[in-house]
């Protein structure tokens, strides 16, 4: 098999400002893998918490990892193999979709039919970061009208505290009554245990869905304090990055949220799905500066998953590259073999 590597810098339309910091633009990393006339793609989008904290040092990786003699004809073995020797999950990710879109393509299906999938139906959410009551006024109309998107994820946990977290969702609430949105949250670990109780008690008497990731990754312990008498579902993100996680928080929390960059892509996807399932848990797939091609990969396993998050390339000025498009609000697989992301160029 021939492994390539492509680097490309992406601009965001909107900077996105979470609880840990803004991010107006990075370099992701494509591989492409070509056997036998067919060529596989997938990306990374890195971190410092994902691994490896640029596309350059999740190439170094790469090619430290394929040079040892890692053997690509089995996904599985390959996946376990790489993260036993310690090769970033978001570098992984990049190869595991590459992988998979390559066997659907040799299979001539399209991916989500190759993983045994439904078509997913289920509109995906569009992320609304950080910001003051005024931005979120004049940004919202430029994110949901454009879209015709009408689910919003709303990123909390400011710095600032929680009285401005309040200041800008109720800004949103103005908009939601004319427009008929379904709101989320996504805290992003920014809130304290004593500030999420407070928070998900107000958010739930002001329309808001369910709170995901409330608590600061390594606070779990909290979950079952929070858990208790909840007032809105509780979805894990940063304390959910593999299968392996779930049975630790699975009795204090309602559902998990899975980005193909944490769990080393749609094998680690695969494998957080059947296990959340086992344990009775709602899942959700989410994003982080990923491109068309990375959301083709993950819309070909969310045909069974209960929320979308995929909305990242929606973000990107321009997306260099072309997969599953919007419709209708739904992020839809093409009828293509493989996942169906590729450059436009």
């Amino acid at each position: 098999m021939d492994v390539n590597y492509k680097i490309v810098y992406l601009k965001k339309r909107f900077p996105l400002r979470i609880s840990r910091g803004v991010r107006d633009g990075q370099s992701n990393l494509f591989v492409s893998i070509e056997d036998q006339g067919h060529v596989g793609w997938g990306e990374t989008s890195p971190g410092a918490s994902e691994g490896a904290e640029t596309a350059e040092e999740a190439q170094r990786q790469l090619q430290r990892f394929l040079n040892a003699g890692a053997n690509l004809q089995s996904v599985y073995e390959t996946h376990d193999h790489a993260l036993s020797t310690g090769l970033a999950p978001c570098a992984l990710a990049a190869l595991d979709m590459a992988l998979w879109d390559l066997m659907a393509k040799k299979a001539n299906m399209p991916l989500y039919k190759f993983l045994g999938f439904a078509a997913p139906k289920k509109p995906t959410s569009i992320t609304l970061g950080i910001m003051s009551p005024e931005e979120a006024k004049e940004r919202l109309p430029l994110l949901l009208e454009e879209s015709g998107i009408k689910t919003l994820k709303v990123k909390l946990g400011n710095p600032e505290g929680i009285e401005a977290d309040k200041a800008m969702y109720s800004e949103i609430l103005k908009y939601k009554n004319a427009e008929q949105l379904a709101i989320r949250v996504d805290a992003n670990g920014g809130w304290s245990l004593k500030d999420a109780q407070h928070m998900m008690r107000w958010l739930a008497e002001r329309n808001c869905g369910y709170v995901e990731q409330p608590l600061k990754e390594g606070q779990e312990i909290d979950l079952a304090h929070l858990y208790k008498n909840r007032p809105l579902p509780i979805f894990v993100d940063e304390s959910c990055r593999f299968a392996t996680d779930i049975p630790k928080w699975a009795h204090n929390v309602d559902g998990v949220n899975m980005k193909l960059m944490k769990c080393g892509g749609i094998t680690g996807a695969l494998r957080i799905i059947a296990t959340a399932h086992a344990f009775g848990l709602k899942t959700m797939i989410g994003c982080m500066g990923e491109t068309s091609i990375s959301i083709a990969a993950g819309a070909a396993v969310s045909g069974v998953l209960d929320h979308i998050d995929l909305d990242s390339q929606l973000n990107l000025n321009p997306d260099p590259c072309m997969g599953a498009p919007l419709v209708n609000e739904v992020i839809i697989p093409l009828e293509v073999p493989g996942h169906g992301g590729q450059f436009k160029n």
